[in-house]
């Protein structure tokens, strides 16, 4: 048998991305791509030298759970064809366009480079650049002046736009928005607004399951006739961040979301030493392996809370 014939039903595929967690794939048809999860973790733009066993199956699937009752309730389109591996999602392909402002006006298929994130509860990032001052209360639709506690329930959901192709993320206001990815106004608020009803089908779904949605992040392409489709992966414990209702309840904020991760090195004095780096353009410190202890909690956390979110099993 010729090798010709041996080869003749491989399908040659080549790498087109690897982030932090997850990687991009072409396929044999130019339209589609494939995204495959890694069990990698990350926090704080640095990628952790520790595996979590079975993360990448939790997030992939957790996450095209979210997209088939997007597009059953009928939101908005979304990029997935078919889930093809328990860690593998098939997805329409999109252009990039890095270089900013360059999107023309009247292009379509293209991947919006920006990220909206959607808070209802101070916590995380945003209550870290609370407490330095960096965001006010008034900010986050309270009174003037009033002292906000950690957990708060916000007034409002309250949306904040970031850069995708700089090398950390950067908060935008609504005319850099604009400016980066050439959308029209209208453009952008037609975004925002699917965020917001896309988070209320999320809360009304995880709250069935004892949960709070404090936050979450969201990525967006224009398809054709630019209409916004629902794209990466949303809904999961990298996306978003989720709390135990009951303890909520009670007083007492319980996490469940990889900011058990982000406390071990914010506790153990990295964060700190990275955020100083940063700020002084020094290099940046290497981030150590997380403990077996916490890389065993981590993945049970991320098997339970897949059937948290979903109400299937790992």
């Amino acid at each position: 048998m010729l090798m010709s014939e041996l080869c003749s039903g491989w399908t040659m595929t080549e790498l087109l991305y690897s982030g932090k967690v997850k990687q991009v794939w072409s396929t044999d048809d130019p339209d589609i791509i494939e995204f495959r999860y890694t069990d990698q973790i990350s926090v704080f733009d640095q990628v952790i030298p520790s595996l979590i066993p079975r993360k990448g199956e939790s997030l992939n699937r957790a996450s095209c759970h979210w997209f088939g009752l997007i597009e059953d309730e009928g939101i908005c389109k979304t990029h997935v064809i078919e889930m093809n591996a328990p860690d593998r999602v098939l997805a329409r392909r999109f252009d990039v366009i890095r270089e900013p402002g360059a999107i023309p006006r009247d292009a379509e298929n293209f991947f919006v480079p920006l990220e909206v994130i959607c808070r209802h509860y101070l916590a995380g990032t945003a209550w870290r650049r609370y407490q330095r001052g960096e965001v006010k209360s008034e900010d986050f639709g309270f009174e003037a002046g009033e002292v906000l506690d950690e957990g708060v329930r916000l007034p409002e959901p309250f949306l904040e736009v970031s850069t995708k192709f700089e090398k950390f993320d950067r908060n935008l206001d609504r005319e850099e928005a604009l400016e980066i990815s050439n959308l029209d106004p209208a453009e952008l608020d037609a975004i925002l607004a699917i965020v917001l009803e896309v988070d209320s089908v999320i809360d009304r779904e995880t709250s069935k399951r004892g949960l709070i949605h404090v936050d979450g992040k969201k990525e967006f392409a224009l398809g054709e006739g630019r209409e916004p489709i629902l794209i990466d992966s949303f809904g999961t414990l990298d996306e978003d961040r989720w709390w135990d209702a009951d303890a909520y309840e009670d007083g007492e904020i319980v996490q469940l979301s990889k900011e058990s991760v982000r406390k071990h090195y914010i506790e153990s004095g990295h964060h700190s030493a990275l955020y100083e780096a940063r700020q002084s353009g020094s290099p940046e410190p290497p981030i150590p392996p997380l403990p077996d202890s916490i890389i065993a909690s981590t993945a049970e956390l991320y098997a339970s809370m897949f059937q948290r979110l979903t109400g299937e099993a790992l």
